[in-house]
């Protein structure tokens, strides 16, 4: 029996136990969303396609399966293209569908026709046109593939409206298989001995563990290595939670915010054991002044991720989970007990800390709260900026999947429709997004969908009447010329949640904090804003200053 291409678009994503879509509908995907309204999973509306298509981000970091996400053509498409270019820096799996004009109008500058193709191929990991309805439900299972597969990624399904209209059978494959397109796996067993070698003669090594360590779920096996060698590991910011941060050997977060321990032990090291990581600049710093001493083992699943930006002496590719499996069978404890005490002065010289007064709210005393009272069991999501700084610092991760933000395009306006996909995808955690004043702006349009669909999602806006990230690099760099970076005319964000049907609490003392955090932490039934005004000045520390390496960390401003 022969059934429309609209059809077999919500055939195939059944059969790809698909329980969340996430979407806005337009002209030319009406004849889709006809069969979605009696589809079986669940349909998420969102207010814009940038809430829509960050949603489905967060669910897909939350869950690990992979977000769908809809929108019309034209604006719809291009709307979604900053959630796209997100995902694709952060290996997230997702699949697009768009709507397209017909085939025979494409070309035709056509009511709302935009090469969608054409402005994703930059930034997904594959796409797709589809010219000819035989083809589609095998698309639509090579899509799902490819995203979730090898490093992950997003795939846009760009659909003519008459791909959608017209007929033909379903046959959805049981496999796949794509000429050229073989992720490896199994990690050389050459280059494990190799880097067992390394490790075991090593003075001085750092785990370094990134984001490629939670997609694969590597996070037991990367925990059994590090107990079993005893060697002080480091994570990214996407790896927070990958090696719970209250261990006495985690180092926390490397970078330019990272502890200063953390950076001055990779700095020192002999040996850096890189997992899942891609040695952005972020971490790096100056680059030739990284690691000047260290010998590098990388393993990852990307082989193009490898020397790419530093120069790797064992390289091992393949998924982390299985490498560390076969390293874990074979691997003896280097003797590192000097390089562990002369680290652990250091976490005590250095440690991690603010200047707490009780007369101005301090924005990293909110975050040490939320983590008291949470008991460090929730989800945090975050905006981008010195909250996300400010989050990544004072909460300490435990578990992966625990914290989810924007990690390589850094994109405003991501954590809270990022906190509605994680709400959804884990409906019994707390989900709390930790947001700024400038950033929640950007998306808070999304209020409505959490308010509709009931979700108990937390935000906690650490309101400095900045944009305060680019103001500290004003304030360090550039003469303290704060030019469009004061917020001068901020909504009463209490109010504006209020009139989404939300709760709003507006804190402007110290004994307020606990007392908000409190009555948020009760809510079970909607969305609660809790608006904390804080010290306006406040920066970020330990930080990297530009153009210097990570042993140049600073703790403080500058005299």
């Amino acid at each position: 029996m022969k059934i429309s291409g609209a059809e077999i678009i919500v055939k195939s994503l059944i059969k790809e136990n698909v329980e969340i879509m996430f979407g806005y509908p337009g002209g030319v995907v009406i004849p889709i969303f006809h069969q979605i309204f009696n589809a079986p999973f669940k349909f998420i509306l969102s207010s814009h396609e940038q809430g829509a298509i960050h949603a489905a981000d967060g669910y897909a970091r939350a869950s690990g399966k992979t977000g769908v996400v809809i929108a019309t053509s034209g604006p719809g498409a291009t709307n979604l293209v900053t959630g796209i270019a997100t995902a694709h820096m952060d290996s997230i799996p997702l699949v697009i569908f768009t709507g397209q004009v017909s085939r025979e109008m494409i070309g035709n500058d056509a009511f709302q026709e935009v090469d969608v193709t054409g402005i994703t191929r930059p930034i997904t990991k594959h796409n797709y046109l589809v010219q000819d309805i035989k083809d589609l439900a095998r698309i639509i299972k090579e899509a799902f593939h490819i995203a979730s597969t090898g490093r992950p990624g997003p795939v846009v399904i760009d659909v003519p409206v008459d791909i959608s209209n017209s007929q033909y059978k379903f046959e959805y494959p049981e496999e796949i298989h794509i000429r050229g397109y073989k992720p490896v796996y199994q990690g050389h067993p050459v280059q494990i001995r190799r880097a067992c070698r390394l490790i075991e003669s090593a003075k001085k090594p750092v785990v370094y563990a990134g984001g490629g360590v939670v997609i694969s779920g590597a996070h037991e096996e990367l925990r059994k290595f590090v107990k079993k060698t005893g060697i002080p590991i480091t994570t990214t910011l996407l790896g927070l939670g990958i090696y719970p941060e209250t261990d006495p050997l985690s180092l926390e977060m490397l970078g330019m915010h990272g502890t200063y321990y953390a950076n001055q032990a990779v700095f020192e090291s002999d040996l850096l054991i890189a997992v899942g990581a891609r040695f952005d600049d972020r971490v790096t710093g100056k680059i030739s002044a990284f690691i000047p001493d260290a010998k590098v083992i990388h393993i990852d699943i990307d082989p193009a991720s490898v020397s790419k930006n530093v120069l790797v002496d064992v390289p091992i590719v393949g998924d982390c989970k299985n490498i560390l499996k076969e390293i874990n069978k074979i691997i003896k404890a280097p003797h590192i007990d000097q390089w562990v005490k002369k680290i652990n002065d250091l976490k005590k010289s250095h440690p991690l800390t603010y200047e707490n007064t009780k007369g101005r709210i301090k924005p990293q005393y909110v975050v040490e709260e939320i983590y008291r009272l949470t008991k460090g069991d929730a989800i945090i999501c975050t905006e981008v900026g010195q909250n996300q700084m400010w989050a990544a610092q004072f909460y300490k991760y435990t578990k992966p999947r625990t914290f989810i933000s924007s990690g390589g395009l850094g994109t405003m306006g991501y954590g809270f429709p990022a906190a509605i996909g994680a709400q959804l995808a884990k409906p019994k955690k707390k989900v709390i997004d930790i947001a700024g004043d400038g950033s929640i702006q950007m998306n808070l349009q999304e209020l409505i969908v959490a308010v509709q669909h009931r979700l108990p999602i937390i935000i906690a806006i650490l309101n400095n009447g900045f944009l305060g990230m680019v103001r500290q690099w004003q304030q360090l760099f550039y003469d303290k010329r704060y030019s469009h970076t004061c917020i001068n005319f901020a909504p009463d964000f209490a109010g504006v949640a209020e009139a989404y049907g939300a709760i709003g609490i507006t804190i402007k003392e110290h004994d307020e904090v606990v007392p908000a955090l409190e009555k948020a932490l009760s809510v079970k039934d909607r969305p609660i804003l809790l608006d904390f005004h804080v010290a306006k000045e406040e920066n970020v520390y330990p930080m990297v200053p530009a153009g210097k390496s990570i042993k140049d960390t600073i703790m403080r401003e500058l005299a």
